[in-house]
């Protein structure tokens, strides 16, 4: 039986900060063509976030968490559409299905997979990241606030179900019945 080496500190950090300096640099280089850094910046974390979470969960060989990403996103990425289609409401700029945000959606998602998965530590730039892609989809009249809103809800809550924590504590806010509060979790 082979010993197993797995890499647990900062991982998921390291990661994501090697990716948002790959991303950014392209970023950079498209600002010369886009007229909006707004935008591309938005467009580029939406893809940014949830990659990072699944390729953390590569990185660290964490089979349960890679399937527990790809469960989350799957249902994240069909129930959007689906709403959007159903829905079909107009976009600030006159075009077709903006509710919800297919962006933020995947953005939260992602944020909200590293947060739950790996921790606080590693889950509020993920936050940041979402939030400004949420911000990007408004202040570009892609979406409305509410669509936003919806979409946030949607990729947070896939991981509600989906995912639990990889290794060590977990801290999550809590609210049931009139209680608000957090809950520690350790998995063993």
């Amino acid at each position: 039986m082979a010993n197993k080496i797995t890499i647990k500190t900062g991982a998921t950090s390291t990661i994501f900060i090697i990716l948002t300096l790959f991303f950014s640099i392209l970023t950079f280089q498209h600002k010369a063509l886009a007229s909006d850094g707004v935008e591309t910046t938005g467009d580029i974390l939406q893809v940014l976030i949830p990659t990072a979470g699944l390729v953390t969960t590569r990185y660290l060989d964490d089979d349960e968490g890679s399937i527990q990403f790809l469960k989350s996103f799957g249902a994240t990425f069909v129930t959007t559409q689906l709403l959007k289609y159903t829905v079909d409401k107009k976009r600030p700029n006159g075009s077709d299905r903006s509710f919800p945000s297919g962006h933020t959606s995947a953005a939260f998602q992602g944020a909200s997979f590293i947060q739950m998965r790996y921790g606080w530590k590693y889950g509020i730039p993920s936050y940041l990241g979402a939030a400004f892609v949420g911000y990007s989809r408004v202040e570009t009249d892609h979406h409305y606030v509410i669509d936003v809103i919806a979409g946030a809800a949607l990729g947070i809550a896939s991981n509600y179900y989906f995912t639990t924590p990889y290794d060590g504590f977990t801290i999550k806010p809590t609210a049931s019945n009139g209680f608000y509060g957090i809950s520690l979790a350790k998995n063993f």
